[in-house]
């Protein structure tokens, strides 16, 4: 019986893996259709197209669910999405930033609201934790695009401003008004990125312990699961101890 216990349980965390990685292939084709919606379909003109197009390829989207994603925008039945974005508080005040992209602004704002409650925070007003973040282009490569130098000098040459290597891999952060020079540049001499993407860079953290980690992690796991909700951001903080916990 042990054995088709641990069958069940591999079988149930399938299950999920494959609901989170349907749910995330249908939030990055929305992206795609909104930006080629918004600009020309062909992403080679349209550089949040480009970038939406390379996001969703590092995740391993199909090219024929991509194509039908660009395609969808030139319909006349295309769903008009609004983007906005919610600003709220977790657990021992860390901050969060929630992007939506939504076809009922009423409806996305009471589950966003509800959610934040149901889980230990709440939502605040626009711009009441925004001010603790600055909006920059992040790009990632991976361990092996070459050592910390060679990927400090490319960054440099590229127009990068910082940069942050480990043994997983590379974070090279720059102005969101030169993500696609500064991606097009390192892609020259580094080959292609694995994410680039505009994101929310914490310019002051809240440090949190295991308790409210694992707070955290439950309000978070509830925001990404509506699927109005595209990304969420948070200034936290944990020491590796706790992280190695979770």
């Amino acid at each position: 019986m042990a054995g088709h216990s641990k069958w069940a349980n591999i079988q149930h965390r399938k299950g999920r893996q494959d609901a989170a990685r349907s749910k995330l292939f249908s939030k990055l084709s929305k992206e795609i259709t909104v930006a080629a919606k918004m600009g020309d379909p062909d992403p080679e003109k349209n550089p949040r197209l480009r970038m939406a197009v390379k996001e969703a390829k590092s995740n391993s989207v199909p090219k024929d669910v991509i194509e039908r994603a660009i395609k969808k925008s030139q319909g006349g039945d295309a769903e008009t999405y609004e983007e906005i974005r919610y600003e709220g508080y977790g657990p021992n005040g860390v901050a969060v930033i929630v992007e939506a992209m939504t076809d009922n602004r009423n409806r996305t704002a009471s589950n966003v609201r509800s959610t934040f409650t149901k889980n230990g925070g709440n939502l605040g007003e626009t711009g009441s934790v925004a001010f603790m973040f600055e909006r920059k282009g992040e790009i990632s490569y991976d361990a092996n695009a070459g050592d910390a130098d060679t990927v400090m000098m490319a960054a440099i040459e590229a127009g990068a401003e910082d940069v942050e290597s480990s043994d997983e891999g590379h974070t090279i952060w720059c102005a969101d008004t030169d993500l696609n020079e500064v991606s097009n540049a390192l892609e020259a001499e580094l080959g292609e990125s694995q994410s680039t993407k505009l994101s929310w860079r914490p310019s002051t953290t809240t440090e949190l312990g295991l308790d409210d980690m694992q707070k955290l992690m439950k309000l978070i796991d509830a925001l990404e699961d509506d699927d109005d909700v595209q990304r969420v951001t948070t200034n936290f903080e944990a020491s590796d101890e706790v992280m190695a916990q979770l």
